[in-house]
């Protein structure tokens, strides 16, 4: 019996026993489940600007959990040794959301402040991470999402009230550079109005040469921002060859810095990322 994954915009259909595009959902019996439910690949503790969020909470720490998959396949991925892997990628170590909640709670000592949920996408984890949030908001402390924002609207606003900060990856300003990530831009546009509505919202874009470095789509991308709020903050960060675009060349410092003037001419805050 196939069914279908409503969790993000691509809408996988499955065969009993088959995985979505994103490696970590699975048909099993007729029902969409997380299959990497628990299973962290990675768990650090973190200075809450490195997700980058630089006006929430800052100069606190954060505990940061990430699992495998991606509904999106970006050839520039930074964290594609656990985004693009599946199943077969050991988990360092296996957490329900009480023992995660738990070891975040141990940690406020040293400033921990919450849970972030990062380094692979973490929606496609949506079951997990929605039951973890409820248990670290139980325990006083703070949740964060890193995300591509390609999710749908119904999933987004049942785990939102849960949430306290995002930082959404804003890829690019155009359907085209959205075509080759496998996602579309619209979807994310809407994450990010959505969102901002209900948390503290950041977005971070990183400009890769030849690819959505013009002056116009960056005017674009940061008027339309501006029509959210002035206030969201914009990080604007450097390329450097990455997984599958090897034969690129960096962004160039120049470009970024230029880049960081246009849109500080629509919104208050905006952040050079890996000069």
């Amino acid at each position: 019996m196939n069914a279908k994954c409503e969790i993000c915009p691509r809408g996988c259909v499955l065969d009993n026993g088959q995985t979505g595009f994103c490696r970590a959902r699975e048909n099993k019996e007729g029902k969409i489940t997380c299959a990497n439910y628990g299973k962290l690949t990675s768990v650090a503790l973190d200075p809450i600007e490195k997700k980058p969020l630089s006006r929430f909470m800052p100069g606190s720490k954060i505990l940061s959990a990430g699992s495998y998959g991606c509904n999106l396949h970006c050839p520039f991925c930074q964290n594609h040794r656990i985004s693009m892997a599946g199943s077969e990628i050991p988990a360092i170590m296996e957490a329900t959301p009480t023992e995660l909640a738990h070891k975040a709670f141990e940690l406020a000592d040293v400033g921990n402040i919450g849970v972030a949920y990062t380094y692979n996408e973490p929606l496609i984890s949506y079951e997990f991470i929605y039951d973890c949030s409820i248990e670290v908001r139980k325990s006083g402390l703070k949740n964060v999402l890193v995300t591509n924002g390609y999710i749908c609207e119904e999933p987004l606003k049942k785990l939102l009230p849960y949430i306290d900060a995002m930082n959404i990856d804003l890829k690019g300003f155009s359907e085209v550079f959205y075509s080759k990530l496998g996602g579309d831009l619209e979807s994310v546009k809407r994450t990010i109005a959505i969102a901002s509505k209900h948390c503290h919202v950041e977005v971070t874009t990183l400009i890769i040469p030849g690819e959505n470095d013009s002056v116009q789509e960056m005017e674009q991308l940061s008027s339309w921002l501006s029509s959210l709020s002035e206030d969201i903050p914009l990080h604007i960060s450097r390329f450097f060859p990455q997984h599958k675009w090897t034969h690129l060349y960096p962004t160039p410092a120049d470009t970024i810095y230029s880049l960081v003037e246009i849109a500080a001419e629509r919104l208050r805050y905006v952040y050079k990322g890996n000069i």
